[in-house]
């Protein structure tokens, strides 16, 4: 499934509306693009697996090869591999910045963090993919500040319906605290991670 698909022509086919933006197209045409999209099809034991990984992948943004290696260290992990799995993406630099409100969607925030707006413990951190441990404190960068996407975070105008109760949030000082690991139920992503498991066990 090509990552740079249009929002919408993606959300459509995996079922899941990916941006704010998206919900209205998706509500409007609830069924996969294309001339077959409507058709009523069974799906194979494969098909439903790949399709429930893919949601996955495309909540978080990220290629195959990432998610095959976070994979590898959630089964390593003692606990269940799948909320293993949805544990250590949602430690990401920038599904944080997403979910503490400092970005709009999961594209955003990860291009906030790779142009450098976002420190970790007062230190710019551009990795995307760089994994918090609790107690660490993520913020925008001071000479970030004054830019457009900041001063909207600050005023709320990203917040979500509600914070995660892993996170500690600051909007008005643009900072957010890891205060702990997060736990599955409390992590706002539509997946039956257990599929995403079998998907890769098989």
């Amino acid at each position: 499934m090509n990552q740079s698909r249009p929002k919408v022509r993606l959300s459509r086919a995996l079922g899941i509306p990916l941006t704010p933006k998206c919900v209205k197209y998706f509500e409007k045409r609830p069924y996969p693009p294309g001339d077959h999209g409507r058709a009523r099809r069974k799906a194979s034991d494969y098909s439903v697996r790949l399709l429930e990984k893919q949601r996955l992948r495309h909540q978080y943004n990220i290629g195959e090869r990432q998610l095959r290696r976070v994979y590898a260290e959630a089964v390593r992990k003692p606990g269940k591999s799948g909320e293993n799995l949805v544990t250590l993406l949602e430690r990401r630099l920038d599904a944080v910045v997403l979910r503490s409100g400092l970005a709009r969607t999961i594209y955003q925030a990860r291009q906030l963090v790779g142009h450098g707006h976002i420190e970790v413990d007062g230190r710019k951190v551009d990795i995307p993919s760089y994994r918090l441990k609790p107690g660490q404190v993520v913020g925008v960068r001071e000479k970030s500040r004054a830019k457009l996407p900041a001063l909207t975070a600050a005023a709320g105008g990203y917040a979500p319906a509600k914070t995660p109760g892993y996170l500690s949030v600051a909007l008005s000082d643009l900072r957010v605290t890891l205060l702990r690991e997060p736990e599955r139920a409390e992590v706002p992503v539509l997946c039956e991670e257990q599929l995403v498991v079998e998907f890769y066990s098989r």
